[in-house]
């Protein structure tokens, strides 16, 4: 160890609790920064996993151009080819099939344009909340036929309840006109009200018989095992995809490409934190440059005298930045290992938000909220800290190159 850390780590034990306040302060902000960041992501990951399990899913094989445009003739037309190539992908939980028109439906009393959506009732279940979210009458089975799902927005729209009938007018694949009847089975809430008032589900069969689909589809959704294997899983299947059925030009999107809204509220959400975040270590860093203003008012005299005896004022400055880092640095670490300890816990206990339980229960989210602990969120706001704190001690280090032996002698 060199003189001149010696030198440093004594000076900082001069004023212990002036060092120990500040080392606190900085392993405080450095805590907190890990659990929040930790929170944050780990708040992002059950927002993302409920929302593609309301509807999207992880990952979609469909048509070029059928994101954009909701044409009935762009289709996949050959599913189960899919479904093979989804079973000998790693990282790939349950996927299912889904097919939407466009349609009139009217009840006894009213007429409304809405989404048809046709669906697996078995693969449904392990893919989507759908199950879950039914408040009335229950959801369908594998032999129902005409019988339909209804959004509880639409329902009141419509005036109608469980058994009653509605009329589904619409365009097959190949222009014909797709007409059928359905009765109301049960009533949804997925707590987002357009889609709740926008559609309805009836069984996939039904709904290629009644649209002429011929045994095609418009989406192959599927779930992963877990969101940081997606980008993997997607490669994976668009190579698989190519080779397979390379004529009908058909492309593999993840939950960011089908639900980019999401996608720009969550970096909104992280522009803001990263303004509370930078606020609050701009709060320790002023406590750094205070406790070093002190540190050179206080011993001006004895700077005065060290170069008074031929130590130069970079030598002077490169002894204070050593305390400044080495307080830093301390402060940070102990930081980072009280916060990875705090955020470990909560991510195996989780954290209950009271009085929620009840309301999120009912649309499929997890009760608790688990942080999730990663290399980014421990290290960023730390290194941030680091980083803001090294800037502040500049000041009054360079302070001392600036004073003169027989003024800072003379200082009282």
């Amino acid at each position: 160890m060199s003189v001149d850390v010696k030198m440093a780590w004594r000076n900082i034990w001069r004023n212990p609790r002036r060092s120990i306040l500040t080392m606190t302060a900085i392993a405080f902000a450095s805590l907190l920064l890990v659990f929040m960041l930790s929170f944050q992501f780990g708040s992002y990951d059950t927002m993302i996993n409920s929302a593609v399990k309301i509807h999207t899913g992880h990952l979609q094989v469909q048509a070029e151009g059928y994101q954009d445009k909701r044409i009935m003739r762009l289709v996949v037309p050959d599913p189960n080819a899919i479904g093979s190539i989804l079973d000998e992908t790693s990282g790939i939980e349950v996927y299912t099939f889904r097919a939407n028109a466009f349609s009139l439906v009217s009840s006894k009393e009213r007429t409304y344009g809405i989404m048809v959506i046709g669906i697996d009732p078995i693969r449904e279940a392990n893919v989507s909340t759908l199950k879950k979210v039914i408040r009335q009458g229950s959801y369908l089975s594998a032999e129902d036929m005409d019988q339909a799902l209804v959004g509880e927005l639409l329902a009141k729209n419509l005036r109608v309840g469980l058994g009653d009938e509605l009329v589904v007018l619409g365009q097959g694949r190949d222009g014909s006109v797709a007409a059928t009847v359905v009765q109301v089975k049960g009533i949804y809430n997925s707590g987002l009200d357009e889609f709740d008032r926008s559609s309805i589900h009836i069984p996939l069969k039904h709904f290629q018989d009644v649209y002429a689909m011929r045994g095609s589809v418009h989406e192959v959704v599927a779930v992963g095992t877990s969101l940081g294997k997606i980008p993997a899983i997607k490669r994976a299947v668009e190579g698989a995809v190519e080779n397979e059925d390379p004529e009908h030009n058909l492309v593999v999107l993840d939950w960011m490409d089908l639900m980019p809204g999401l996608v720009e509220g969550i970096q909104l959400d992280l522009v803001s934190g990263l303004i509370l975040y930078v606020i609050l270590i701009v709060v320790v860093a002023f406590s750094i440059l205070n406790t070093f203003l002190m540190a050179v008012f206080e011993r001006t005299k004895e700077f005065g005298v060290l170069m008074a005896i031929g130590t130069t004022p970079g030598r002077l400055t490169k002894i204070l930045l050593l305390e400044s880092i080495t307080m830093t640095i301390v402060g940070i670490v102990f930081g980072m290992i009280a916060g990875s300890l705090v955020t470990w816990y909560f991510q195996v206990h989780g954290i209950s938000i009271a009085g929620t339980s009840e309301v999120v229960r009912q649309f499929g989210i997890p009760e608790r909220m688990f942080p999730q602990l990663s290399f980014l969120s421990v290290s960023i706001g730390p290194i941030l800290v680091l980083f803001i704190t090294s800037l502040a001690a500049l000041y009054p280090a360079l302070k001392v190159r600036r004073l003169r032996p027989v003024e800072a002698l003379a200082s009282v």
